[in-house]
């Protein structure tokens, strides 16, 4: 059955809140900002397809960010297809930005920072498929992200017309139904993601560079885990942990520097949200994966000059 989630209904000043709280829980964590205030409306329409999910989006104007903090507090790993129905919007996500018209597709990848962008009132279709999907018919999407597709290509167009109907009639479909032609959509848009690529290997700097992605997706995402290590991140690649040293080498760090740098990084900006004032030191910390409280006052001592608490003090407002 259709889920309907919408801002109608509800007092003016908690429509952008309540719209905040409807994406998130729809799609993944998000931030959303408008300047439309009270006259802020949205609405979601959602179904099941499979493994797949596909949603209808109508909304006003606004910005919608997915931040490395939100990426670190989650382990949603979706492609996520954005169909064009009315209105424009734009994405940005690995360093290109492109945007989406009517009858238009484009991609982005929940386990990196993306940006989306609507200066006018919208209506998009949102297909969400495990990106495990789409990589075991195409392997790396990194360089597909934020790239416009469907104008004129017959095979892009098809894929298009092919997902639009299939998420209209998403919610009257058998579950063996919908299990098979959420699959047959992902063949398909597969195809026209390939015919893009041109059926060509990707040059081993774009591999490397995907896999740097990947690699740090991953670490974001299990910063809380006091039990993240290099053996095991390196078997969730499927690579060595020698060669994840030598991906972050490029970088002029390692395994161990890069996780130390990320997880005092997301203490620092815990301890001077406002929202957090009332959580102890040593819960922040404990959140983000150190196990000794000791050890994090001293590294966040070298890193910063300061001790956590004279650092939180220094930035509370006189």
């Amino acid at each position: 059955m259709t889920i309907q989630f919408t801002t109608d209904g509800s007092p003016g000043y908690r429509r952008l809140a309540l719209w905040q709280d409807i994406v998130c829980d729809v799609f993944v964590g998000l931030d959303c900002k408008s300047d439309l205030g009270s006259a802020f409306h949205g609405s979601v329409t959602q179904a099941s397809l499979g493994k797949a999910v596909c949603s209808d989006v109508c909304s006003d104007r606004q910005h919608v960010f997915r931040t490395p903090s939100r990426i670190a507090r989650s382990d949603q790993d979706f492609v996520l297809v954005a169909l064009g129905n009315r209105g424009d919007g734009c994405v940005v996500q690995d360093g290109r930005e492109t945007v989406i018209h009517p009858g238009e597709f484009a991609l982005y990848d929940t386990t990196r920072p993306y940006e989306l962008k609507f200066n006018d009132s919208f209506t998009q279709t949102i297909f969400k498929v495990p990106r495990e999907m789409l990589q075991r018919r195409l392997g790396a999407t990194e360089t597909l992200t934020a790239i416009s597709f469907g104008a004129d290509a017959p095979l892009e167009r098809l894929a298009y017309d092919f997902i639009i109907r299939l998420c209209q009639s998403a919610d009257r479909l058998a579950p063996n139904n919908a299990a098979a032609l959420s699959e047959q959509a992902v063949d398909l848009l597969a195809m026209a993601l390939s015919e893009r690529l041109g059926n060509t290997t990707l040059p081993s700097s774009t591999h490397r560079s995907a896999l740097l992605y990947r690699l740090k997706a991953h670490i974001r995402a299990h910063l809380a885990d006091p039990d993240l290590s290099l053996a095991d991140t390196a078997a969730a690649l499927g690579i060595s942990p020698r060669y994840v040293n030598d991906l972050l080498a490029d970088e002029d760090t390692s395994f161990q520097r890069y996780v130390l740098a990320e997880r005092l990084g997301q203490c620092r900006r815990d301890l001077v949200s406002p929202v957090l004032t009332h959580r102890h030191i040593s819960e922040i910390a404990f959140a983000w994966g150190f196990n000794d409280l000791s050890h994090f006052g001293r590294v966040f001592r070298e890193h910063f000059g300061m001790s956590p608490r004279e650092f939180r003090q220094s930035q509370l407002p006189h």
